[in-house]
Parts: structure tokens; C-alpha cells; sequence
């Protein structure tokens, strides 16, 4: 019974934290339970048993008296999480680049044409997609659980303004060759420069970060 409960808890967190990441629930919306329990058909207990994993991730806000709410993250605390994120992606593109196997390379590149292919193409929404899939698979050729699980936690806090982020006039082209050199440091098997590019590449995020607070953007 405990087990089968543990599992109930993980795949309503799981689904919740997908659908928060997704954008289906804005910062500072309610979140409640009644609403939750019919969505995804489960108990009060798992519900508010996902509310408090989501809580310790940074996701969600549980209040004693008013609820729960997706948090809202300022610019001041997303340009220090992104710092974050810069050392630890860092390391891991370093790791891929131990690691890296030549079928992995292969789709390394065939991301990085299609990122390319998305600019020049002006379809900003796929390459913010395709984005996503880089980074991912640098972590899954990198295979480092404990940095794997740290990023995910700080992506998930940053999901609003990488959206906001991904609309900045200019930033596919600003940020492409730096993907492009990621990814060739990678294929090449060399950490150093690697972790050097990633940080560059996360270093440009945070200037983009600070230029949105200077034109009123999201608080």
C-alpha cells in the first residue's frame, strides 16, 4: 500500500511539474485541489502530497490559509539562478564532451543544422523547441544524475522568463553560433573549451535577463 501510494505521489508531482513547465498554469495561479483531483483523476492526499514536492522545488508557493500557488520568480532571483545554472551546465558540457559517443555526435549536429535551418527560417518557436532538445541531450550524454537533477529544478523556476526570453528580438541569432560552438567542443571530445562555451553561452543569458528588467519586463 505505502509503495503504491509513493508511486501515485511521483506521477501526480510528475504531471503537475509537466504541465507547470508547460505554461498550462501561470505564476501566481491558484492551484486548487479540487480542480487538480478531477484533472488528474487522484486523491486529495496524493494531490497535496505533489504540492509539497513541487513546494520544495522551488515551483510552488503552499500557503496555510490561502492554498497554493505557482511562484512567481523576480528578474533579481532568475539572473541569480541562471548564474547558477551557468556553473553547473558548465560541468556537464563537460562531461558530455568524456563521454560523448559518435552516434551522439551525429545528433548533436543534426541539431545544431536544424537550429540553424529554424533563424534563417524565422521560426523562432521551433528553435526555442530545438533549444530545449539540445540542452537535454547534453545532459543525457553527460550522465551526470546529481547535476542532471540540480538543473532541472532551476529550468523549472525559470520556465516564465524563457519564455519571455525566447521572444527577444534577436536572441535566436545571438545565441546560435554559441550553440554551435557548444556543440562542436562537444563532438570534438574537448572539456575545456566545452564548459568555456556553455558558460559564455549561459553568461549571454543573464545579460539578455537584465536587458528585459531595462525595457519593464515580467517582475
Amino acid at each position: 500500500m505505502a509503495a503504491e501510494r509513493d508511486g501515485d505521489r511521483r506521477h501526480m508531482s510528475d504531471a503537475l511539474r509537466e504541465a507547470i513547465l508547460r505554461g498550462e498554469f501561470l505564476p501566481g495561479e491558484r492551484l486548487v485541489e479540487a480542480q487538480l483531483m478531477t484533472r488528474f483523476t487522484a486523491s486529495r492526499f496524493t494531490v497535496r502530497s505533489a504540492l509539497t514536492d513541487l513546494s520544495a522545488e522551488g515551483l510552488v508557493e503552499v500557503h496555510r490559509n490561502r492554498g497554493a500557488q505557482v511562484r512567481k520568480v523576480s528578474l533579481d532571483e532568475a539572473v541569480e539562478i541562471t548564474e547558477v545554472r551557468m556553473v553547473v551546465e558548465g560541468l556537464i558540457a563537460a562531461r558530455a564532451a568524456e563521454r560523448v559517443q559518435p552516434d551522439q555526435a551525429s545528433e548533436l549536429d543534426e541539431i545544431g543544422l536544424l537550429m540553424r535551418r529554424a533563424v534563417e527560417a524565422g521560426e523562432y518557436r521551433r528553435y526555442s523547441d530545438l533549444n530545449q532538445r539540445l540542452h537535454a541531450l547534453i545532459r543525457e550524454i553527460a550522465g551526470h544524475r546529481t547535476a542532471d537533477r540540480i538543473v532541472g529544478t532551476l529550468r523549472g523556476q525559470l520556465v516564465r522568463h524563457q519564455f519571455v526570453l525566447s521572444l527577444l528580438p534577436g536572441r535566436p541569432q545571438t545565441s546560435l553560433p554559441q550553440h554551435e560552438r557548444i556543440i562542436t567542443a562537444i563532438r570534438d571530445g574537448d572539456p575545456k573549451i566545452a564548459e568555456e562555451a556553455m558558460r559564455e553561452h549561459i553568461a549571454s543569458v543573464i545579460d539578455a535577463l537584465r536587458s528585459i528588467d531595462q525595457l519593464g519586463g515580467p517582475a
